[in-house]
């Protein structure tokens, strides 16, 4: 029998018996969820990919240079290069834990999957040749419609440039590479496959191509900051400007690295037997934590260079949301268990409440930016003269509600009154910017928030009720358990599922909030209801700066992955779910 019919034989014993049939269904189902995936690249994953392309080139309405993360340092300044360095030092991790998973899994399976690093590497080769040929051909493509400006549009026009862009001399070698590339990974991989079949399970080969990938990510990340940073400083240095790049590259690095290893032995420190280890564990690991706070402190003054309007965004958007998610979240709650006592017209109460939700945001919006007019005549100015109370600016106000409050007890220098003084000037700047508060402006859009969600965490909170078995509560009821007992401690641990999917969507809710943000600002409150999609918005649409406010937007989705993050870690491990 010669090799090739044995290879044929072999391969289509794929499609025979037990594991054939699941093949066969594997195959069906990914034939009929083709469509639903191609949808999904079309409309969501290639705009993020280019828009993350937009983001790496100075683009003000029409493409131009290649900046690399030059819009984010313009928008972090030095915490730019820091964050690079960290995804770069994550991506590396995370190679070694695929590597060290693969190992346990190979131990424990006494199997030798190592040569499918091979094709694992391949694998990884090709994605890399792929992404680089999308990058080299984005231009080419993009040209087309600069190319056809004062021609007569026509198919047979765009077909050919179309095939110009494609085979174009500094773009067709690189679909070559990733092409030859492919061909080798298969061919490499079916080999492998076919020899180690029977001596290895399935999942090696991806867990290897997984690992290959990261690595290269964080190899390349990494060098191509360093390589940054030293272009940076050479500039600096040039220029004759403060060439702190490196200095507050080390520090910050330092301290964020010494906060992970004092945060590994703190959580190593209960899993030693000896209270010697245990103490000598803990004191390591506060001198640790104490050392990376005194290097991380450095960070305020990299904020002070970067974008003013971007931190003032974010700082406006985190007033935002620490003013509306605790207190809609537990107006909710409190409404909800209200309302679960099947009072008299509650059902009514139930729709009234979500009525905020369902009506229009700009209408509501409108409503409220008349009702809250500065003009002495609005209906709650009129409603504090009634009550003896001065009327106020409301969205016209820019001063904080914290400096406002202090103003009228008499405190006319805060919020520097409080501020010690032998604090470092950029911890005395930080604070002196923080205390004042929201504006009265933004406390205004607050209270708007917190109208509109209010029915709906209500409606979700009910619906959690009535998940809820009921014996629970009547047996704590026999037990002599009063009220607040039982909903301390049974109604609100059972809820815990529905308050993080509140608090979470609440969170990313308003970091991404712009409609009645846009429509309730003015002129008059110096910009200090500017939230960071604000920003954003501005600076593309206005000024016209589609780079930067690429970049701005990931700069934003960080900040939304962090937060879900530290949530997740936080709050997602005191969920019960029954």
């Amino acid at each position: 029998m010669s090799f090739p019919r044995a290879f044929t034989g072999r391969f289509s014993s794929y499609f025979s018996g037990r594991k054939g049939r699941d093949l066969r269904e594997y195959l069906t189902g990914y034939g009929l969820i083709a469509p639903a995936i191609i949808l999904i690249f079309l409309f969501g994953i290639f705009p993020v990919a280019f828009a993350l392309y937009v983001s790496l080139h100075k683009w003000l309405i029409l493409r131009d240079e290649f900046l690399g993360i030059g819009n984010y340092v313009a928008a972090l300044d030095n915490l730019a290069y820091i964050g690079a360095f960290a995804i770069s030092l994550g991506a590396l991790y995370g190679s070694f834990r695929i590597v060290r998973r693969i190992a346990a899994r190979a131990r424990s399976e006494a199997a030798q999957p190592w040569l499918l690093a091979i094709p694992g590497a391949l694998w990884a080769a090709t994605i890399i040749a792929f992404t680089r040929w999308v990058f080299l051909q984005l231009p080419e493509f993009l040209e087309i419609a600069r190319k056809m400006r004062g021609l007569e549009r026509t198919r047979d026009l765009f077909m050919r440039l179309l095939g110009e862009a494609f085979f174009a001399e500094s773009v067709y070698p690189a679909w070559l590479l990733f092409v030859e590339l492919l061909g080798a990974a298969l061919v490499v991989g079916l080999l492998l496959r076919y020899f180690l079949r029977s001596r290895l399970k399935s999942g090696y080969q991806r867990d290897f191509s997984w690992a290959w990938l990261t690595a290269a990510i964080g190899l390349g990340l990494l060098y191509f900051t360093f390589q940054s940073v030293a272009a940076a400083y050479a500039l600096a240095t040039e220029i004759g400007a403060d060439p702190g790049i490196w200095p507050q590259f080390i520090t910050v690095g330092s301290g964020v690295i010494l906060l992970y290893f004092g945060w590994r032995l703190w959580k190593s420190a209960g899993e030693q037997d000896s209270n010697r280890a245990f103490l000598w564990r803990v004191l390591a690991a506060s001198t640790l934590m104490v050392a990376a706070v005194l290097l991380i402190i450095e960070i305020p003054t990299i904020v002070a260079s970067g974008d003013a309007d971007l931190w003032n965004g974010l700082k406006l958007t985190i007033f935002f949301s620490l003013g509306t998610v605790p207190i809609q979240i537990a107006i909710g709650l409190f409404l909800a268990v209200l309302l679960f006592q099947k009072l008299r017209g509650s059902a009514a109460f139930r729709i009234i409440f979500f009525i905020p939700y369902v009506t229009p945001a700009i209408a509501s919006a409108t409503v409220f930016r008349l009702m809250f007019s500065e003009r002495t005549t609005g209906p709650i100015n009129a409603i504090l003269q009634s009550l003896g109370l001065p009327p106020q600016a409301w969205l016209a106000e820019p001063k904080g509600v914290l400096t406002l409050l202090a103003n009228a007890l008499g405190d006319a220098n805060f919020p520097n009154s409080i501020i010690p003084s032998w604090l470092p000037d950029n911890l005395e700047a930080l604070l002196a910017s923080w205390l004042p508060g929201p504006s009265l402006a933004m406390l205004v859009i607050i209270i708007l928030s917190i109208w509109t969600f209010v029915g709906y965490n209500t409606v979700i909170y009910l619906a959690g009720l009535a998940n809820i078995d009921g014996e629970l509560s009547e047996a704590a009821q026999i037990d002599g358990a009063s009220r607040w007992e039982i909903f301390r401690h049974i109604t609100f641990p059972l809820l815990s599922p529905t308050t993080y999917f509140l608090s979470l969507i609440a969170v990313m809710g308003t970091f991404k909030a712009f409609n009645t943000i846009w429509v309730m600002r003015l002129g008059q409150s110096l910009g200090t209801v500017d939230t960071i999609s604000i920003v954003i918005f501005d600076e593309f649409f206005t000024k016209g700066r589609y780079g930067y406010a690429s970049a701005l937007a990931f700069i934003l989705f960080a900040v939304i992955l962090v937060l879900t993050y530290i949530n997740n870690r936080t709050q997602g491990r005191r969920v019960f779910y029954g």
